[in-house]
């Protein structure tokens, strides 16, 4: 154990007796502190050893430590944060999903699925009072919230495990959104939204890179008002499906141009489409669809398929159980524009706003499964239950 001081900071301490997986604990304000008095050491020792050096050492340091030593310095931090560190030391990191819900104020309900367990998440002082209950978007370790403070409203990115947030201001006020997504990178991240007034709509695009944003039209051509199904990224574009009549529609994010194509022999000719949710696995990238199938509006089946690049065409992969599509269409009463679907961790999600569990799709197992409701949900609460991907990311920077 010992100590490493930078100058004009308080000094870090490093220790070995911390489990990354507990993270989710861990602030700044209560990093490890010394049992006995610990050896303060020399700053220009550590800036004067080479780089590979310093790899090797950071590389015996536990995770929360590491997370401490990105505001000692600059140098130590582009180091943390360089990819070849990051892809040399694998940090076994679990990954939850995320649940938002009314009640939410200080903290969110965590489930990780390989241990069938709850956590939580708890937030910043700066958050905590403002948009705990406001969180509209996820990707790569990223959430998105939208911050009313009493002067103006603007949106704030943060990423939970190091803790750090930036606020982004809107290009105009008042600034009236919805179907807000984020879609982060690597190395930057985008904000998509559609900007509304009593005439016209139109999409605004912000960019981490250069911090502005960006305005395009065309949207009512394609987008009824009242469409309320969040955009999926797939292949450099937001896409988004409509039941009646089907159509799949898309946005290109570098230039704003929508793109509109119809189902053609997607569902048998007799059925009709009660709702349609898109999802995406951005590692194999592949677009999935789960659609409801039946007639006069009541779902009877519900059905993944699986769309294919090459032909431009839908594959049915999966039929949900008709024991378990009784259970998912009766919780939701019929109601489809509660249904909304997301991905995480080769999982498609099927999930309802008024039912606090979560119906799952197992994508490699072909497996159909019920995420049980968290434990510290009140008893007779039934509705503004919101799910999100959250996949802890140390490199992903707001």
């Amino acid at each position: 154990m010992f100590r490493l001081r930078a100058p004009g900071k308080k000094p870090i301490t490093i220790t070995t007796s911390t489990s990354a997986s507990n993270f989710l604990y861990w602030s700044p304000e209560s990093s490890p502190t010394a049992v006995s008095s610990p050896t303060s050491m020399d700053p220009t020792i550590w800036s004067n050893l080479p780089n590979h050096i310093l790899d090797h050492i950071l590389s015996f340091l536990p995770f929360k430590t590491l997370v401490s030593l990105r505001t000692t310095s600059k140098h130590l931090r582009s180091l943390i944060l360089s990819p070849t560190f990051l892809s040399d030391h694998s940090f076994s990191l679990p990954s939850f999903l995320l649940l938002s819900h009314p009640q939410s104020f200080q903290s969110f309900p965590l489930f990780d699925p390989n241990l069938i367990s709850w956590r939580t998440l708890p937030l910043p002082r700066s958050l905590s009072l403002t948009c705990a209950s406001s969180l509209l978007s996820s990707s790569h370790g990223l959430l998105c919230f939208s911050v009313s403070p009493s002067s103006a409203s603007s949106l704030s990115v943060f990423n939970p495990l190091t803790r750090s947030s930036r606020s982004i201001t809107f290009p105009f006020y008042p600034f009236p959104f919805e179907l807000l997504s984020l879609v982060a990178s690597p190395d930057s991240y985008r904000i998509f939204t559609i900007s509304s007034s009593s005439s016209s709509r139109s999409v605004c695009l912000y960019d981490s890179g250069d911090r502005s944003w960006r305005i395009f039209g065309g949207v009512d051509q394609v987008l009824p008002r009242g469409f309320n199904q969040d955009g999926v990224f797939y292949n450099g574009s937001l896409y988004f499906v409509r039941s009646e009549p089907f159509l799949l529609v898309s946005v290109n994010l570098d230039d704003g141009e929508w793109t509109t194509s119809t189902g053609d022999a997607v569902f048998p000719a007799d059925d009709e489409i009660a709702f349609a949710r898109l999802v995406s696995d951005p590692e194999e990238k592949v677009l999935y669809m789960v659609g409801g199938i039946g007639r006069n509006g009541i779902c009877r089946s519900i059905k993944v398929y699986e769309f294919k690049g090459e032909t431009e065409s839908w594959i049915e992969a999966e039929t949900l159980p008709d024991i378990v599509c009784r259970k998912f269409t009766s919780v939701c009463y019929h109601n489809y524009e509660h249904v909304y679907c997301l991905w995480h961790r080769e999982m498609i999600c099927v999930c309802c706003y008024n039912w606090p569990e979560i119906l799952f799709f197992h994508v490699g197992r072909r497996t159909w499964h019920w995420v049980p409701k968290c434990p510290s949900l009140p008893e007779k609460w039934s509705c503004g239950f919101r799910w999100f991907s959250l996949i802890p990311s140390l490199s992903a920077s707001v």
